[in-house]
């Protein structure tokens, strides 16, 4: 099992999985906050990561949130980060988002990456899709 290596740069919960089946490390606010609605804030999550070599964190938005109106957007923090970690959330909801230290707001997953070769080209291969994007798979 690879190790994530982490500093708690605030007094928050400890990251950690919920579930034995969980994909992602729950992360807390580490400040109490209001978000109005229409407002985009970066809330600071206390924490401080080490990520392995070859691995990336993708911090990602927790869905009883979303389903509130509260949009997380996605983050990559990459291996050689080691700064403190935020989240930003948006409040589409009609109301205020009370956010308070120790609130799961944000998740941590750790997946492999890969380097590619990049290869400049005056052509790209064809497929049957071609250029097509944004629901033109032909696919509901």
């Amino acid at each position: 099992m690879t190790a994530l290596r982490y500093k708690l740069l605030a007094d928050v919960p400890p990251p950690a999985y919920q579930t034995a089946g969980a994909s992602g490390i729950d992360l807390c606010a580490a400040v109490d906050d209001i978000i109005e609605p229409g407002e985009t804030a970066r809330i600071s999550l206390g924490i401080a990561v080490e990520i392995p070599a070859g691995f990336e964190g993708q911090l990602r938005p927790r869905s009883s949130l979303n389903m509130r109106g509260i949009l997380g957007h996605f983050g990559t923090i990459d291996s050689d980060y080691r700064g403190e970690i935020s989240a930003v959330l948006t409040n589409l909801s009609h109301g205020p988002f009370h956010v308070y230290v120790g609130h799961r707001i944000a998740q941590l997953v750790i997946a492999p990456v890969e380097h590619v070769e990049l290869v400049r080209v005056e052509q790209l291969s064809e497929t049957a899709r071609g250029e097509r994007g944004f629901g033109h798979t032909g696919k509901r």
